[in-house]
């Protein structure tokens, strides 16, 4: 096996990466832009683009003018893990063309940076999945957390009608979860 790898970039505030560790990333629209409804779609389906692919997604909220993702990096083929900045470029540059060129805007969407940290030890991972899932109760845009449709946890989804792959573990895809999204009330 693999010695355990620590990846480190730095632009303004330094990011750190390691491997088989939970995520807690944070970025936000360029000058306050706020995302409406068909935007935050956009945003939201790209950000779960990835989940069991590159990453395992633990929570995802889209809000009007950021995004929190809680999630852990997963290993590819050759063992090492994906990286940090590879797979949130991949997300900021696909949602800023898709979202500029559905507004007929130019320019960025996005700030540069994200706020993003390991989870310690003495954080727990169900703790910052249910801030995630409170924020949009916090910000006084619903009630209760599952009235937000651009909300996303493991918690929250009843994986008993997605077929399950020969070894018993439920395999996630786009098709799946928006199947899944296509079932909720909001």
């Amino acid at each position: 096996m693999k010695l355990q790898q620590k990846f480190e970039y730095r632009r303004n505030l330094p990011h750190l990466q390691k491997a088989d560790r939970p995520h807690f990333i944070t970025f936000n629209t360029h000058k306050h832009f706020q995302l409406h409804p068909r935007e935050r779609d956009i945003v939201f389906l790209t950000c779960l683009y990835y989940d069991e692919v590159k990453l395992e997604l633990h929570a995802v909220v889209v809000m009007p003018d950021h995004v929190h993702r809680v999630c852990t990096f997963l290993r590819g083929l050759n063992g090492d893990i994906h990286p940090f900045a590879e797979v949130l470029n991949s997300i900021k540059g696909f949602t800023a063309h898709s979202v500029n060129r559905q507004l007929g805007r130019k320019g960025h969407l996005w700030q540069d940076e994200s706020f993003d940290h390991v989870l310690r030890h003495e954080e727990s991972l169900a703790r910052k999945i249910e801030y995630v899932k409170q924020n949009p109760v916090e910000a006084g845009l619903v009630a209760k957390a599952d009235e937000y449709p651009w909300l996303w946890a493991d918690d929250m989804v009843d994986w008993s009608f997605v077929r399950t792959a020969e070894d018993g573990c439920a395999t996630r895809t786009l098709n799946q979860l928006l199947a899944w999204s296509n079932r909720q009330s909001f």
